[in-house]
């Protein structure tokens, strides 16, 4: 079996989500002899220049992964405009490698044009998406966050939209909508790594027998030692991630301050990770309220995903204080993989990956106190923590999740054969 691997960058030039959890499914599908896979990752300026000559650039010196420039993206249509100096290319990759299943885990800077191309030029290729954020439904970067406060958005619909966007019509969000869908009519199988974003597409209109709900896996490592604490109090929490106004780092640093308002010292927080390309306003506004917390806030900048385990022998627990609806956060998974707690905001993925009073809390979203509560909680009850450990799930393994998903590879490919038997026969 041939596979593509589709995502909207490579891990090596941004390490999101999305990007770490296709290159580890890719990888897990290379080891495999029975399957050979490719992975493609689009790109622009931002990451990476262009180069003269074609719209592909290698990674490094492996010859089956491939980065796509694609510097000339439309974010409303997510479309890929510039037709003459992209879709040559893909369709040569397409020719050449000819892969039984494309695998497509965003249609960020490819474009979602790329799903008609891939069933022009491969009519009996499989096509799989993989639902990671809201991308198709909400124009506000995938959000689903209101532009004006911080409401998160419960549906969309183009009037909705329009509001968030007065200077777009209704109508263009109504065509965004229908050409969205139009091209994801084409798609085999949609799968979701978690029940609350299925719901959320199955109401924007697809179809729920399309849609396989299949939980993201992490590649099997030796587990992060605990931090000795003879005293038996685990008061050390650790945030990881990239620092944005939706990550909730300023709400956890609000709670920071409150606990040192109300009397509680000893503890620390132990902040991972940078804030590219984020407003100076937002960047100033962390800072000073680190500046603020003094010695309990301790600034370790950004990390690789190989210095994970060392970093998570420092902590206690892990906090996701997102105040959007996060789908999968791979940061619970890594956390529960390396046996720590997670006290997290109590909607979407999150309060379906954590399950509050078993393996973590579960606090309301965007609310200083409830999460400076929960905190304390953790600081002053120690058999809290012992509790939770013990009560905690480790998540799937890549190999256990590429099982799953070439088993849907398999019943799309059996199903298509049926219709094509019947078709012969009638």
């Amino acid at each position: 079996m041939r596979v593509l691997v589709v995502a909207h960058n490579h891990p090596d030039l941004h390490p999101g989500g999305t990007e770490i959890l296709a290159h580890d499914l890719f990888r897990e599908f290379r080891s495999r002899p029975e399957i050979e896979a490719l992975f493609l990752a689009a790109t622009n300026n931002i990451h990476r220049e262009q180069r003269p000559g074609t719209s592909f650039q290698a990674v490094g010196d492996t010859p089956d992964e491939v980065i796509m420039w694609s510097g000339h993206f439309e974010r409303f249509y997510l479309s890929q405009i510039d037709s003459y100096g992209t879709v040559p290319h893909l369709v040569n990759l397409l020719e050449e490698f000819r892969p039984d299943v494309v695998h497509i885990h965003h249609v960020l800077l490819i474009g979602v044009e790329f799903i008609a191309l891939v069933r022009r030029i491969l009519p009996n290729a499989r096509i799989v998406m993989t639902l990671h954020d809201y991308y198709p439904i909400c124009a506000h970067d995938g959000l689903m966050v209101r532009t004006k406060g911080r409401e998160r958005c419960e549906r969309a619909s183009p009037n909705r939209c329009s509001g968030c966007f007065p200077e777009i019509s209704a109508d263009r969000f109504l065509l965004r909508e229908q050409f969205i869908k139009t091209s994801f009519r084409q798609v085999d199988r949609f799968i979701a790594p978690s029940r609350f974003i299925k719901d959320r597409f199955v109401s924007w209109g697809l179809d729920a027998d399309r849609i396989t709900v299949v939980p993201n896996g992490r590649p099997t490592v030796e587990p992060a030692g605990h931090r000795p604490s003879p005293n038996g109090r685990r008061h050390v929490f650790g945030y990881f991630g990239n620092l944005n106004p939706w990550k909730g780092a300023p709400v956890l640093l609000k709670a920071v301050q409150r606990l040192i308002a109300t009397g509680t010292e000893d503890f620390e927080l132990r902040l991972h990770g940078g804030a590219p390309f984020q407003a100076k306003e937002f960047v100033d506004e962390v800072e000073t309220l680190a500046e603020e917390a003094g010695s309990h806030v301790v600034r370790l900048g950004p990390y690789r995903p190989d210095e994970i385990p060392g970093l998570v022998s420092a902590v206690d627990w892990v906090v996701v204080p997102s105040i959007w609806w996060e789908n999968a956060p791979l940061v619970i998974q890594e956390a529960f993989q390396h046996r720590r707690p997670v006290i997290t905001s109590n909607i979407g993925g999150m309060a379906e990956a954590v399950r509050d009073g078993v393996d973590g809390m579960l606090v309301r979203p965007d609310d200083p106190i409830s999460l400076a509560q929960a905190m304390r909680r953790a600081i002053e009850t120690p058999d809290l923590w012992n509790a939770l450990v013990a009560g905690i799930t480790p998540p799937p393994s890549i190999a256990e999740v590429a099982e799953r998903h070439l088993s849907i590879y398999g019943s799309i490919r059996r199903q298509a054969d049926i219709i094509e038997l019947k078709a012969n026969a009638a």
